[in-house]
């Protein structure tokens, strides 16, 4: 049986030091181009695996990170992870999907693994820190943690996230350009940070425009899709039902579009519609979705990467804003003539 290749036979085949090889392969960013790069082709012509147990030892590192969400089952983490999961290989990083649930009890018990030493780092995205909501998160920024696309208000963890309250009321401009002046809005989970903010660019739009705000035209929501279609529901039997509904993510989107073709309403020739997150199903429904759209796999990376600068000491000066772009596809159309 062939012996399993050693670090000492790639820098034999490159005719290099056993430390620059070491140094390359563990990603500490102190090997320059092109012999990084001759390090690692090198690497996988030999099918070099390196020895995981030995290196944990030897840096007291567990060479994994937790990423925690609140829904596993929520499609748009998953090009999220494909990102985070790209950068830490990338480094020599294992990626631990954590499911919260919205459960407060198993949001506690992922800090309690990375304080145990199960993982090196943490990249949060389920909004809250355990103990929040008691004012007991003392500690917890001492953690090697970073909060990707929520935001957590007086926490000094460094943050990978977007612009909600600008992408919010650029969407609902769209929705204004396009003649609609009674625009509803189904929120996210209030008062979450996240959700407040996009319910925030909405309002600002149609002050904007110089629009009132019917407080029936502001649903409360949860991201769900049955929620929507009963909040979507209670819209169409207002008085002066909307002509447009701008929802704080896709999945709500996708339930107000049915609920609206449940009760023989096109969309977008009586109501149009508007969603967030640009989620793979929301280009393949029909008619397809326009829709607030985040560089989910940019974002993944850019959160791995802060996170590993954080895991050897650094400390990001200010969060990193990504790019949004609102992508106008087939559920928004010119407003409805109403006399």
């Amino acid at each position: 049986m062939n012996e399993r290749p050693k670090i000492k036979d790639i820098a034999l085949r490159l005719g290099v030091s056993p430390a620059t090889v070491s140094r390359a392969l563990s990603g500490t960013g102190l090997v320059a181009e092109p012999t990084l790069s001759r390090i690692r082709e090198a690497a996988r012509a030999l099918n070099y695996r390196p020895n995981v147990s030995a290196r944990n030892l030897r840096t007291r590192r567990s060479m994994s990170v937790l990423m925690v969400v609140r829904d596993i089952g929520n499609p748009f983490y998953l090009e999220v992870m494909k990102g985070v999961e790209q950068a830490a290989r990338e480094a020599g990083y294992s990626v631990l999907m954590g499911n919260s649930e919205n459960d407060p009890d198993r949001e506690a018990e992922y800090f309690d693994m990375l304080r145990d030493g199960h993982a090196d780092g943490m990249i949060l995205m389920t909004g809250k820190l355990p103990g929040q909501a008691e004012g007991d998160d003392t500690g917890l920024a001492a953690l090697p943690v970073v909060v990707a696309l929520e935001t957590i208000e007086g926490s000094d963890l460094p943050h990978v996230q977007i612009d909600n309250f600008a992408a919010a009321r650029d969407a609902v401009r769209h929705l204004i350009g396009l003649g609609h002046t009674r625009i509803a809005h189904i929120t996210g989970p209030l008062p979450e940070v996240m959700s407040t903010l996009r319910r925030d660019g909405w309002r600002a739009a149609l002050a904007e425009a110089g629009l009132p705000v019917p407080p029936q035209y502001e649903q409360r929501g949860d991201y769900l899709l049955r929620t929507a279609q009963v909040l979507c529901g209670s819209l169409c039997e207002l008085p002066q039902p909307p002509t447009a509904i701008f929802c704080a993510n896709d999945e709500m989107a996708y339930g107000v579009v049915h609920e609206l073709r449940r009760r023989g309403l096109d969309v977008p020739g009586h109501v149009s519609v508007v969603g967030f997150d640009d989620i793979y199903l929301s280009e393949a429904m029909f008619p397809p979705l326009t829709t607030v759209s985040q560089p989910r796999a940019e974002i993944g990376r850019a959160a791995m990467s802060m996170l590993l600068g954080v895991m050897d000491g650094d400390t990001p000066a200010a969060p990193l804003v990504m790019p949004t772009e609102l992508k106008i596809r087939g559920t928004t159309g010119p407003a409805p003539n109403l006399h």
